[in-house]
């Protein structure tokens, strides 16, 4: 039995692409809990966003709930995971926690903002999420991996850093 693996940080921060490379290498299931709660609700995440955040977040709670019950897992988390203290608890329970640090303005420079709901106002939201959110992403992680020289670096800087633990 193995921990999970749980990638938390920016939106556009590379945690699905970190994570599906994650898979390839150590030949674990990769999870999107973005992915995870569409197919469980049958709604896309705009849809579940459109009724308000706090529905989108309840239906995040009860996927990472489910998730970190397994074991050797990969898991990609949205942004927002952080907001709610006890899923960091559930995450940390049988999971190692990497926060993904990638540089604001690599995200600004290449995210698609229309896709991503809370991202819908502007590269100003961005900008303010990155300043609500940043010191919860650093006290939530077992470690930080800085995301600024490629997706395979970053990899194996996880896989080094897991491997030690």
């Amino acid at each position: 039995m193995s921990k999970n693996i749980v990638l938390i940080g920016m939106p556009g921060a590379g945690k699905t692409t970190i994570g599906k490379k994650l898979r390839e290498k150590l030949n674990r299931r990769f999870v999107d809990t973005d992915d995870f709660i569409v197919r469980e609700s049958g709604k896309t995440i705009p849809e579940l966003f459109a009724v308000s955040e706090d529905h989108f977040r309840d239906f995040e709670s009860a996927a990472v709930t489910t998730l970190s019950r397994e074991d050797s897992l990969i898991i990609a988390t949205g942004g927002g995971v952080i907001k709610r203290r006890e899923n960091m608890d559930e995450l940390k329970k049988n999971g190692i926690i990497v926060f993904i640090d990638r540089p604001l303005a690599d995200i600004a420079a290449d995210v698609e903002l229309s896709s991503r709901p809370l991202l819908q106002d502007g590269l100003g939201k961005l900008y303010a999420l990155y300043d609500q959110r940043y010191e919860l992403y650093r006290s939530y992680s077992d470690f930080r991996v800085l995301n600024d020289h490629g997706v395979e670096e970053a990899v194996c800087k996880i896989i080094e850093k897991c491997a030690s633990d």
